[in-house]
């Protein structure tokens, strides 16, 4: 006897009876008519549309046929590229009020060459074979002074050395002055962040000591455009400053960078990692960010054309017509994701990178590796996590974040929840429309 699939996921569409039906493991979605929608909730499904689309199944099947796709995502993942982080400074010229790493910024030890060639004899050993970048972080790895230039131009000239691209995630103001060494290293993106236009990005992220910043960041992006090393612009977003995304928008859009096609944008909410915020009060949960954005579009639609958020599946399903892949598993460190820093420590990602109790080890002077935290880390999916093991929402939600988790929990096999169908529903409400019969979506 046919029964509702586990995986589906049921959204209004706005102003209507009409319902949008997801399967994240069979990858199907359609638009219901109220009548349609009638015999999926009395569990009609005489109609072989519903079993070839994978709505109702047998529930052996559909076991067998996660497991079958839980196989494919882990050999596929231990496969994949990895991103390889390295901090080259906790140290930073800006006072950002949001910044995490404040509290445990370390300075016991000097950025050398020989951490530099360690760092790249220890991942050339360690993955080899293995399709690879590297991603100088921080603290703010492009600085100035002499010393820290002459260093980052050795690591890009070792990276280019060893056939790596790199990536790099800055707060752009020294983009100028490092523009002539980037554009002979093989850049795969920059990262910078801008917070809103003018004012509204400068009291956020203000140089130490104060002073502005925006005009400087501007520069170096079209520095970066105009050289033809793409950009990744970041805002950064809480209830102080998401109202300047659309003012944001006109002026990238005014600027011609959308028009670039080494041009991207995120959004990353504002939130608490590890250590607690000043303007605590103005942090939004996931949903209220998702829903002022979503507003935001709805009365400024020119920002879709310098971000469209993703609202979980729903953006690559107006866009391409399809879900993303089923994710077994959102965490990526230890996996396809590592962190290290000039002092020569290992940690499994961003979020750690920095925090003396999260080490997994050294690469530098010697190398150690923790074995029983690191596989931790590696065990890490939706099948350890045993919330998740009957949660509808997992293969969109793949356990979260592993390190907010860890702080939540003091566990690693323990879910970091996102509200997966109220974010959905509210890109749901922003990109379908309500006109036509039901359908298959194409």
């Amino acid at each position: 006897m046919l029964q509702k699939s586990k995986y589906n996921i049921i959204l209004n569409l706005n102003n209507s009876d009409r319902k949008l039906i997801a399967n994240s493991l069979y990858g199907s979605a359609d638009v219901l008519s109220r009548e349609e929608f009638e015999r999926y909730e009395q569990n009609d499904f005489s109609d072989d549309v519903w079993a070839s689309r994978g709505y109702a199944v047998d529930l052996a099947a559909e076991q067998a046929e996660f497991q079958k796709q839980y196989i494919d995502f882990i050999d596929d993942r231990d496969a994949d590229e990895i991103q390889l982080f390295f901090a080259p400074t906790y140290a930073c010229n800006f006072d950002c009020d949001y910044c995490y790493q404040t509290e445990y910024t370390s300075a016991n030890s000097e950025f050398k060459p020989e951490v530099v060639d360690a760092f790249f004899e220890y991942i050339g050993r360690e993955f080899a074979g293995r399709k690879k970048y590297c991603t100088l972080f921080g603290g703010e790895p492009l600085l100035p002074q002499s010393k820290a230039v002459s260093l980052i131009t050795y690591f890009l000239n070792q990276a280019k050395k060893h056939n790596l691209e790199t990536a790099i995630v800055t707060n752009g103001y020294h983009l100028k002055k490092y523009l002539p060494i980037l554009q002979t290293a093989v850049i795969r993106e920059v990262q910078v962040t801008l917070d809103g236009q003018g004012e509204v990005h400068d009291k956020r992220r203000p140089l130490k000591g104060g002073g502005s910043t925006f005009d400087e960041i501007v520069a170096g992006i079209d520095g970066l455009l105009e050289a033809d090393i793409p950009v990744n612009l970041r805002m950064v977003v809480d209830s102080s400053n998401v109202e300047s995304l659309a003012s944001l928008a006109t002026f990238a859009i005014e600027r011609g960078w959308t028009k670039h096609a080494g041009f991207k944008t995120q959004l990353g909410r504002n939130y608490e990692l590890h250590t607690c915020q000043k303007n605590g009060q103005a942090l939004y949960s996931r949903i209220q960010m998702y829903k002022e954005v979503g507003e935001l579009i709805d009365k400024h639609p020119h920002i879709l054309k310098f971000h469209r958020p993703s609202f979980h599946f729903v953006k690559s399903l107006h866009d391409k017509g399809e879900l993303p892949a089923a994710l077994f598993d959102a965490c990526p460190g230890c996996k396809t994701e590592w962190a290290f820093d000039y002092q020569g420590n290992i940690y499994s990602c961003t979020a750690t990178v920095g925090k003396s109790d999260e080490t997994l080890g050294t690469f530098y002077p010697e190398v150690t590796k923790n074995e029983y935290e690191i596989e931790k880390w590696q065990d890490r999916d939706v099948l350890a996590i045993e919330e998740c093991r009957t949660c509808n929402l997992s293969l969109v939600c793949g356990g979260g974040c592993g390190s907010v988790a860890k702080n939540k929990t003091g566990r690693l096999d323990t879910p970091d929840c996102r509200p997966i169908r109220e974010v959905a529903q509210t890109g749901a409400s922003l990109f379908f429309s309500t006109q036509g019969n039901s359908r298959r979506m194409p």
